[in-house]
């Protein structure tokens, strides 16, 4: 029986196109009453929304609410934070899916490296400011639910990842090493949050990872080139055919968005709950990584700590 989502309220980063389109365009045909889209291109948004209004109805359509936000901009991620928090009395989902993909080594206005800080710190600024009103949810309607977009590329993280400084960060370790520790981060994160949060007087709000599959979108068939101009051009043409749409991609996303009843899961497409790397179960290293995220956060923007939210 397909989940309904009548009066129910969530947040999507990423949600205008590739896997992000597929995942809105579930959570609108489940009825959600409310779907903010986070992401940096009003004009991407508005020609979603003209797929929706076609594919499900205007009035569907119409139910998006965009904001603007740069995940690597954590200033703008904490205000796009508080806005949604100051217009909606309650959120139940919330889908962590925008990120930054296999491209080439970059560091962002605060000097950290930009998949990591995109992919894991400003998502982990955005769900923490956002965490009084996805618990208050939790506690008036039942089961709130938390998605991190990770994938099996998590497996490509060094092994000798220690996540011990911002210098380690910083090191350049080619596209895919770079891409890979920060879907690492995310399920490190996941498991995290499920031991801290879930399981400590939270048993309605859950976190999961989730692997989405090799998917047709923009990253592999477009910015793939970027830094892998030959590499890139058997991704984007000749893997083609073997690519999953969209919609399958979201299946895994959308799965723990609105039917899982579990936590600290790493599902892979479309719902199977799998292990991970022995990296990716390291308690350890998780303590680790949530160290120097506090640390970063504090030191580049202001003072952080996810533990008093």
């Amino acid at each position: 029986m397909t989940t309904r989502l009548t009066g129910k309220v969530g947040v999507v980063t990423g949600g205008s196109e590739g896997i992000g389109y597929g995942i809105t365009h579930i959570l609108l045909s489940r009825d959600i009453k409310k779907l903010y889209i986070l992401s940096m291109s009003e004009d991407i948004v508005n020609d979603a929304k003209k797929s929706f209004a076609h594919e499900l109805g205007q009035e569907k359509a119409d139910r998006i609410v965009w904001i603007k936000c740069d995940l690597s901009d954590w200033a703008q991620t904490k205000k796009v934070a508080e806005q949604i928090k100051n217009s909606t009395d309650r959120l139940d989902i919330l889908v962590n899916n925008a990120g930054r993909g296999i491209m080439s080594y970059e560091l962002t206005d605060y000097g950290v490296d930009r998949h990591m800080a995109v992919n894991h710190f400003g998502h982990v600024i955005l769900t923490t400011h956002l965490l009084p009103l996805l618990k208050k949810t939790s506690n008036e309607h039942g089961l709130t639910r938390i998605v991190m977009q990770s994938s099996n590329a998590h497996q490509a993280a060094p092994e000798d990842t220690k996540f011990a400084s911002l210098d380690e960060l910083n090191q350049d370790l080619g596209p895919n090493a770079q891409y890979g520790r920060s879907k690492l981060a995310n399920l490190l994160y996941t498991r995290h949050f499920h031991r801290e949060v879930t399981r400590k007087g939270n048993s309605n709000l859950v976190m999961n990872a989730t692997h989405p599959g090799f998917v047709s979108t923009r990253q592999s068939k477009e910015h793939i080139h970027e830094p892998y101009p030959l590499a890139g051009y058997m991704v984007s043409t000749v893997m083609e055919p073997f690519k999953k749409d969209q919609f399958e991609g979201a299946m895994s996303a959308a799965f723990a968005a609105t039917a899982t009843q579990f936590s600290g899961e790493y599902l892979c497409c479309p719902a199977t709950p799998e292990y991970g790397s022995k990296l990716s179960q390291d308690h350890e290293l998780a303590e680790n990584l949530m160290k120097l995220t506090r640390k970063v956060i504090s030191e580049k923007f202001e003072a952080f700590d996810d533990r008093q939210f």
